[in-house]
């Protein structure tokens, strides 16, 4: 078990202020190997997990650093979302937007907890690329600086990111305003900077996962998950299907669905917890649960997208 830990120190690049501090992450690491090597052992697993940069963090400490999805109050939504409408809607059995170039590579949000912001950002992205179609990657940091309905690193909510775009007349780019996983300031100069504006925003309606595919197959959806489980915490492939609940703590962006061989259903999502976690990034996760209404960790109970604006910038 050391030589297996000294090699993910070395793949991980992990540096310890002391043989203490180092012996309390073998401990910590030793458990979590053991309970994926467990967990995959179970008969019928959908999904299969593995070691990434998480394995020397007990649950709790992986829950407070890399979550961050905040249920805004009713004075904090301060613009009201347009109506999704039902009529002339229609959905492929599959979408995948990664393959219409609507999806720029995964990021990380390292130990900030701003997935509230990357969440939203991705899908304006998304959006951004099949209006105009240009394919921007946009900053998450203007949203942690700006966004006073949020709470930077400490969370927030992508319905209050889209609020502040739409305020903003419009987002600048990541190149512009770079990402740095830090409580800033507003920077005024470069938040003046707009790559790519909207003009509104939708929230599907809630615990309607027909409603939710027919959002997908326009564009790349915001949700809010559970992600509080060891299994979530060390997914490597699969489709996940639990155990979860459904108490939102961490924000993701939905950019397709589809159905494995076996004939089970699973939305697509793009994570911001870097590229060595999950598929690339990706999990594959269950969709349609039997008697589930929530969706699988209560994806369903709040996705919203926003209106790309006609035109390049404000």
């Amino acid at each position: 078990m050391l030589v297996e830990f000294e090699k993910w120190v070395s793949d991980y690049g992990r540096v310890y202020e002391s043989e203490t501090e180092k012996s309390k992450r073998f401990n910590i690491f030793k458990a979590n190997y053991e309970y994926i090597q467990e967990k995959n052992k179970e008969p019928g697993l959908t999904y299969t997990l593995g070691l990434n940069e998480f394995a020397d963090l007990t649950n709790e400490e992986f829950v407070a650093r890399y979550t961050g999805a905040l249920p805004p109050t009713d004075a904090d939504l301060t613009i009201p979302a347009e109506p999704f409408k039902f009529e002339n809607l229609s959905a492929p059995a599959s979408i995948d937007w990664r393959s219409y170039g609507a999806v720029t590579p995964v990021k990380n949000q390292g130990s900030c907890g701003s997935c509230w912001a990357f969440s939203a950002v991705a899908s304006i992205e998304g959006a951004v690329r099949l209006r105009k179609g240009t394919l921007l990657s946009l900053s998450e940091q203007e949203l942690v600086d700006c966004v006073t309905t949020c709470n930077k690193c400490s969370g927030g909510w992508p319905a209050n990111a889209f609020q502040w775009v739409i305020s903003n007349r419009g987002i600048a780019t990541e190149a512009y305003y770079p990402y740095s996983g830090t409580n800033g300031f507003c920077n005024g100069n470069l938040a003046s900077y707009r790559a790519a504006s909207i003009t509104g925003y939708v929230n599907v309606p809630q615990y309607n996962e027909m409603a939710l595919m027919y959002a997908v197959a326009m564009q790349p959806v915001s949700v809010a998950l559970e992600a509080t489980s060891t299994s979530f915490q060390f997914y490597r492939g699969g489709i996940y299907s639990g155990p979860c609940g459904n108490t939102l703590n961490h924000a993701v962006t939905i950019i397709g669905y589809g159905v494995a061989g076996n004939g089970m259903k699973y939305w697509i999502i793009k994570n911001s917890w870097g590229p060595t976690w999950g598929v690339g990034g990706y999990m594959y996760i269950q969709k349609e649960v039997y008697n589930l209404p929530a969706g699988l960790c209560g994806l369903a109970m709040a996705p919203s997208y926003p209106i790309a604006s006609p035109y390049a910038s404000a």
